[in-house]
């Protein structure tokens, strides 16, 4: 079934970069942004962008529920669903404090899952046209072409560390345990670019103190069928709705054991 999606599927996210994104872009009055909460943005785009999403999504696949972002700021109580059945997950903008401020990057995430186990993902960089892909036991893709996560190569292995949902306990824990054995990078704020960044072997390790569905779904599944590893910090799979904390991406199994060692153990 995720296969026959696919197509209308990127069809659909591409309409709403063109129609809807990409037309705000460095445009937005001030007006046409808030705070969700400190530091967590959203504006006009992502609302109407969600709304489109999910009526597009609806159509495609009508007995798949729909859990957007948005919606669940809204009404949180739409979460406690996300592991029940087929659901579709809606990041409408990721990266929504990079776009409000008119730079990149950002992306469009759209993930199914089922009771848990994502299906399939799709994240869409607007502003390149770059369409990244998976589909659980089917691979990952760029663009049509099948890729395999490779490492940077790098002497300490390049490591983004997204820190800011942790306390500053945490934080100070991680940093100190990362000192001897990576190569920090900053982080692009956007799972819908960080992801990648573990494929392209242009970043080695990622962590993730906040692990929403719409932020991971996608991004997870693509890493993982690509060969690298995603995994809770204990070593168990990410599975939608199960309300834990933290994640960790490598760009190979061996690079996740180090890491896991190294930042956790």
């Amino acid at each position: 079934m995720p296969t026959e999606l696919h197509d209308p599927v990127v069809a659909l996210m591409r309409e709403v970069a063109r129609d809807i994104v990409m037309p705000r872009y460095q445009n937005l009055a001030s007006h046409e942004v808030s705070e969700k909460a400190a530091d967590d943005f959203v504006t006009i785009a992502d609302k109407e962008s969600e709304i489109r999403l999910a009526e597009g999504l609806s159509a495609i696949l009508p007995e798949a529920g729909i859990i957007g972002e948005e919606a669940c700021a809204a009404d949180p109580a739409i979460l406690d669903r996300a592991g029940d059945g087929l659901n579709w997950f809606i990041d409408p903008i990721d990266g929504t404090g990079n776009f409000a401020v008119g730079k990149p990057p950002f992306g469009i995430m759209v993930a199914l899952a089922d009771a848990g186990t994502i299906l399939a993902g799709w994240i869409l960089d607007p502003l390149t046209g770059r369409l990244c892909h998976a589909i659980l036991g089917a691979g990952s893709h760029i663009d049509g072409e099948q890729v395999y996560a490779r490492e940077s190569g790098e002497k300490l292995p390049v490591a983004a560390l997204a820190v800011y949902f942790m306390s500053e306990e945490e934080r100070a824990d991680i940093r100190r345990r990362s000192e001897a054995s990576f190569q920090l990078v900053d982080i692009p704020r956007c799972a819908a670019e960080q992801y990648p960044r573990l494929v392209l072997g242009q970043n080695d390790v990622s962590v993730f103190a906040r692990t929403l569905p719409w932020d991971h779904a996608a991004g997870t599944l693509f890493l993982n069928e690509a060969g690298g590893r995603c995994q809770r910090l204990d070593g168990s799979p990410y599975v939608v709705g199960d309300r834990q904390r933290g994640l960790l991406g490598a760009s190979s199994p061996r690079l996740w054991d180090l890491a896991a060692e190294r930042l956790f153990r």
